[in-house]
Order: structure tokens, then C-alpha cells, then sequence
């Protein structure tokens, strides 16, 4: 088996691995990147981030046409959905962007490998593939394998009425009634995609809130908007059993109220996600990973094996795509002598629902729990009047600075565009502005990014519109 060398070999090739390989490359490094899917670009591009966004935007074109346009003066009559067209424009978005980082590959000279890797020694990789075996030494291994769906005991997947996220995302037909276990990013973005087209919804959540990480205004008032979508939404309640009936599948319910049962077609099971670590070998190096299936690093990234290295949601944090990208360029950096690092506190988090969802920074209870005064500003997209021209004002904006100096310690949006108006809030946060900087800079008139300005503004007790 002949044996190739490289200075460093990614195993992995979602947003952390490949930008950590491009980094690493750039640097001038001699790198090899190892993935297990025919496709490059991880579960975020092949069954995550990108092909959910492209059905939430293609399920929101088809609600407008049949519920919003005749509001605008806009008669189209019925609107008809073409599943299988919108299926087909969601594969052909996956099919250009993993084909552009194939080309980013042979741009900076990256040798890619097509199979399963496991960790032979600390320098030392097997890849196993339908061709055969290749071994690889390298004098670094970066491990960014990512997550996987969590899958609940009494729920096993099968990938026909218990389904996870990636098999939502690939229906064949719209479910005439689909139960979501979950109230969290995905429970509530594939949720809101098959409403859109036709659903009937029902997402119950354990906690009393969805979005149990989020601000609990913002949860509240997306709960409101996501309930005149046609949702229903069960709070601190959970799924005990199932049992399949000639009607579908009937679930047992209980609450505090409690129990009720609801008769579905399918079962989203959308309960959280977990660090993909099984088959990588890590017993082969001595590595353990801690209670939540993580492995612990070092501020290089480094694990407890001198030369093996984690990141993304192998590590722990927040598992998002961007910072899992992040990690990737500042581990490239520092393994060649740089000492960059990650402000954790400063990376943004979005729920892509209409309205979105979208919050930077420290938040209220946070803040409460530590003992840090702060002053809170809204501004309320009802009086925004791009919002209303676009007919997108539910939401608003609040803005959490310090009542000395006005530095800008948290921002929360829910609202139109709050993943796009969370960008300035993650700047101004990152270079520790204050509600002054945003007040004196000038936002053009009318667009949303003006009600970040007011909210702002509201926080140093100034505001113009609110």
C-alpha cells in the first residue's frame, strides 16, 4: 500500500475542513483533504444549510403568490406547486456550489480523497474507499467531521414516517399532516417549509419556549407570526409513543394538561444534532471525547495527541457553519506561527423562519445573571417604513449597551432580513462600538438597516421614531 505525505491532512470537507484546508494551502503547506461523500462541502451544502435556504425561499415565493400578491394589486389566480421543479432547482444550487469548491481545490493545489478515514497513528491516516486503501502521513491532522442528527430511542429513523432534517429535505410529496419533535432552528425552518406548501403543522417542544436559546421576546413574537402561518405550536410538551393506525400514525402527547393524542403521516425529529466521531479511530491515538461527544482542544486547536487537531462541531461552541469556518482559518494560522483567535461572545446566530431570527452578543438574562448594568432600546419594524412597503413588519429590533459610555453589548432581531441586519450589529460589536457610532453613522432612508440605528438610538434614551 503505498504510502503519500503531506504537511497536513483534513479529514472532513463541510464549511470547517475546507476553508481550514484553503487556509492551510494559501499558507504554503503542502495539504490533503479527506472526505467520505462523493461531494465536497459537508452537510451544510449537500443536506444542510444551503438546500434548506433554497427551499425555505422557494416555500415563501409560493405562500406570497397564493396569500400576499392580491394585497399588491398583483391577480395570478391559483398558484400551483411544482414539487418536483422545486426540488430540482434545490439540487442544481447544491450541484454548482460543491462543484466550485471542487475548483477551489485544484486552485490551491489540494490533494483530495474520496473515502472513510481513520486514524492509524497520530501521523498516520487510512482511507477506505470502493477503489481500495490508501495511507496517508501527515505531520498534522485536522479532524472537522462535523454532526449528525440526534436520534431519540423510542423514534428510530426510517426514513419513510420518522424522519430526520435531511429527509425533509427530499420529499417526494407534501405530508398532509407532519408532527415536528423540536422547536429549535430546524424543527421550526422545516416546519415552516412544508406549511408553506401545503402542511398541516404541529411542532412540540419540551421547554416552554422555541428557540430555547434565544431571547424569549423574540421567541414569543415569532411564535405569534409563525401561529398566523398556520402553525401550532405545543409548548412543554412531549411526544411519549407512537402507534401506527390505518389513518397514519397516531402520537401519544402529555403536558401538564395532559394527555392528548394527534394523528400525522410523518415525524420530523428535529431534537438537536451531535459530534460525528464513530469510525475516525480515535481509540487508535488514545483520544476520549467528553460527555457531549466532543473532544476537548487547546487554543491552537490542538486535542490532547500532540499533532491531532479539532474543530466545528467536533469541538465545543455553538455548531454553526461560519464558525466552524472561522475555527478552520485561525487553526491554519496559528499551527504556522500566527496567534489570531475568536471572539465566541461575537458570532452571530440566525433561524432563516419568516420573520428571522437573529442575535449577537450578550443577552438579557445573561447580562441579569452576571450582575452587569445595561439599558435596552427597541424600534419596532411596524414603524419602519421600507418594512411596510415591503409588507414584512413583524418584528423589531433591541439593542443592549452599557449605560456608561453606550458600548454596544447585544443586539436581537426578529424581523424581515435579520440575517443580513445582523452583519452590522456582529461589526460594531467586534471593534467595541457604542450606540454613539451607529448614531452618528448615516443609514440610508428607507431601508431596514435604519431600525438598527433607532434601536440604538432608543438605548441612549435618543430615539427619533420610536
Amino acid at each position: 500500500m503505498a504510502e503519500q505525505t503531506f504537511e497536513l491532512i483534513v479529514i472532513g470537507a463541510g464549511p470547517g475542513g475546507y476553508v481550514a484546508a484553503i487556509r492551510a494551502a494559501q499558507l504554503g503547506l503542502n495539504v490533503a483533504l479527506v472526505e467520505k461523500r462523493a461531494s465536497l462541502g459537508g452537510v451544510c451544502l449537500n443536506e444542510g444549510c444551503i438546500p434548506s435556504k433554497a427551499l425555505l425561499e422557494s416555500s415563501e415565493h409560493f405562500f406570497r403568490a397564493r396569500h400576499e400578491f392580491a394585497e399588491h394589486g398583483i391577480e395570478v389566480g391559483e398558484a400551483q406547486l411544482n414539487l418536483g421543479q422545486m426540488m430540482e432547482r434545490k439540487q442544481a444550487i447544491i450541484k454548482k456550489l460543491t462543484g466550485g469548491i471542487a475548483g477551489l481545490m485544484k486552485k490551491n493545489k489540494i490533494s483530495t480523497f474520496q473515502g472513510e478515514a481513520e486514524l492509524q497513528a497520530a501521523d498516520r491516516v487510512r482511507i477506505k474507499s470502493d477503489s481500495g486503501e490508501t495511507e496517508l502521513q501527515g505531520k498534522s491532522i485536522l479532524l472537522a467531521t462535523g454532526s449528525e442528527a440526534i436520534e431519540l430511542p423510542h423514534l428510530p429513523f426510517d426514513g419513510e414516517k420518522i424522519i430526520n432534517a435531511r429527509d425533509a429535505l427530499s420529499l417526494s410529496e407534501v405530508p398532509k399532516r407532519l408532527l415536528v419533535v423540536g422547536g429549535g432552528v430546524i424543527g421550526l425552518e422545516m416546519g415552516s417549509v412544508w406549511s408553506r406548501l401545503g402542511a398541516e403543522v404541529t411542532v412540540v417542544e419540551m421547554l416552554p419556549q422555541i428557540l430555547p436559546q434565544s431571547d424569549p421576546q423574540l421567541a414569543q413574537m415569532l411564535q405569534r407570526s409563525l401561529k398566523k402561518q398556520g402553525l401550532a405550536i405545543l409548548l412543554e410538551t412531549r411526544l411519549e409513543s407512537i402507534e401506527q393506525i390505518d389513518e397514519g400514525i397516531q402520537a401519544k402527547l402529555s403536558n401538564e394538561k395532559g394527555e392528548q393524542q394527534l394523528v400525522c403521516d410523518k415525524i420530523l425529529v428535529a431534537t438537536g444534532r451531535r459530534a460525528q466521531s464513530k469510525g475516525l479511530g480515535l481509540e487508535n491515538v488514545g483520544l476520549k471525547t467528553n460527555k457531549q461527544g466532543q473532544l476537548e482542544v487547546d487554543e491552537d486547536f490542538q486535542t490532547e495527541v500532540a499533532g491531532i487537531y479539532a474543530i466545528g462541531d467536533l469541538v465545543p461552541g455553538p455548531m454553526l457553519a461560519h464558525k466552524a469556518s472561522d475555527e478552520g482559518v485561525v487553526f491554519a494560522e496559528r499551527l504556522v506561527g500566527q496567534k489570531p483567535s475568536i471572539n465566541y461572545q461575537h458570532i452571530p446566530a440566525v433561524t432563516y423562519t419568516w420573520p428571522e431570527v437573529a442575535s449577537v452578543g450578550r443577552s438579557e438574562a445573561g447580562l441579569k445573571a452576571d450582575q452587569i448594568p445595561y439599558q435596552a432600546g427597541k424600534f419596532y419594524f411596524a414603524a419602519s417604513g421600507r418594512a411596510l412597503c415591503n409588507g414584512t413588519s413583524d418584528g423589531f429590533i433591541k439593542v443592549l449597551a452599557s449605560p456608561e459610555g453606550g458600548r454596544i453589548l447585544g443586539v436581537h432581531i426578529v424581523g424581515p432580513h435579520a440575517s443580513e441586519l445582523i452583519a452590522e450589529a456582529t461589526t460594531v460589536i467586534s471593534f467595541g462600538g457604542s450606540v454613539q457610532d451607529l448614531a452618528v453613522t448615516s443609514h440610508a432612508h428607507p431601508t431596514l438597516a435604519e431600525a438598527l440605528k433607532e434601536a440604538a438610538l432608543a438605548a441612549a434614551g435618543e430615539a427619533i421614531h420610536g
